[in-house]
């Protein structure tokens, strides 16, 4: 996978996505929103579904942001403990609004920390979850390996990443759409007009699919599957820790 960083120049690529998050931070769950016509809130809830059959009593949210994603966890399994991840500490500032606004501060945990070097003993967790997040990791492999490391044997891996559709003319339609119209959008409502920018080239970059299944055997986990969603958009991505 080719290094995408979101800046040309100043620092590696975890302190500059650390950077552009914490500017983005503000109007980071409006834009999702109006950008995706809502439908990042469906995807999320399917995501979060996969893991009903097992039954997580503990969860780790890895790269949590705005903690959507565990909120939603909080919600279909009631799990024990959830801990959200994120090295932005705006996003989890706002993450921590919503989570005590919805009376969840008790059962959700968030907490600065890099997904490369997670502050976790070996088997700690039942379930891992990233939405949205390993196209951002600094090191693709070193995230899922420390990922595989906290979940217990059998622990089952949840990845929610934006993918490449195929399928004529709506990959032509997708590609005008995020190369030019999304990018525009961000940069009329965000500080960074940077960002959006670098969530298309990032999404390129992504070895998506088949590829991303492979780095998954490779990481440490078993029987990965590949659930396209609305046209190929998004891909919901699901394993179990090998051994």
């Amino acid at each position: 996978m080719s290094q995408v960083k979101p800046y040309e120049a100043g620092g590696s690529k975890k302190e500059q996505v650390s950077r552009m998050f914490d500017r983005i931070a503000r109007k980071y769950d409006l834009l999702n929103h109006i950008l995706s016509l809502g439908i990042d809130i469906w995807w999320r809830k399917k995501a979060i579904s996969q893991l009903k059959p097992h039954r997580p009593v503990r969860l780790l949210d890895v790269a949590t942001g705005t903690a959507d994603l565990a909120i939603e966890a909080a919600r279909q399994l009631q799990p024990q403990s959830i801990v959200g991840i994120d090295i932005s500490k705006e996003m989890l500032a706002i993450g921590r609004q919503k989570v005590a606004q919805k009376g969840l501060s008790q059962l959700i945990e968030l907490r600065l920390g890099d997904s490369e070097a997670l502050p976790f003993a070996d088997n700690s967790f039942d379930a891992v979850t990233v939405a949205f997040g390993v196209r951002n990791f600094e090191h693709l492999e070193v995230g899922l390996r420390e990922m595989a490391r906290v979940l217990r044997p059998g622990g089952q891996i949840v990845i929610l990443e934006f993918s490449k559709p195929r399928l004529f003319p709506f990959k032509q339609l997708y590609h005008f759409y995020f190369r030019n119209l999304l990018p525009f959008i961000g940069r009329m409502t965000s500080k960074d007009p940077k960002a959006y920018d670098y969530l298309y080239r990032s999404v390129m970059a992504f070895p998506d699919g088949a590829n991303f299944e492979e780095i998954l055997k490779k990481t440490g986990y078993a029987n990965p599957k590949t659930i396209s969603l609305t046209l190929g958009i998004c891909a919901i991505y699901t394993a179990r820790r090998a051994h």
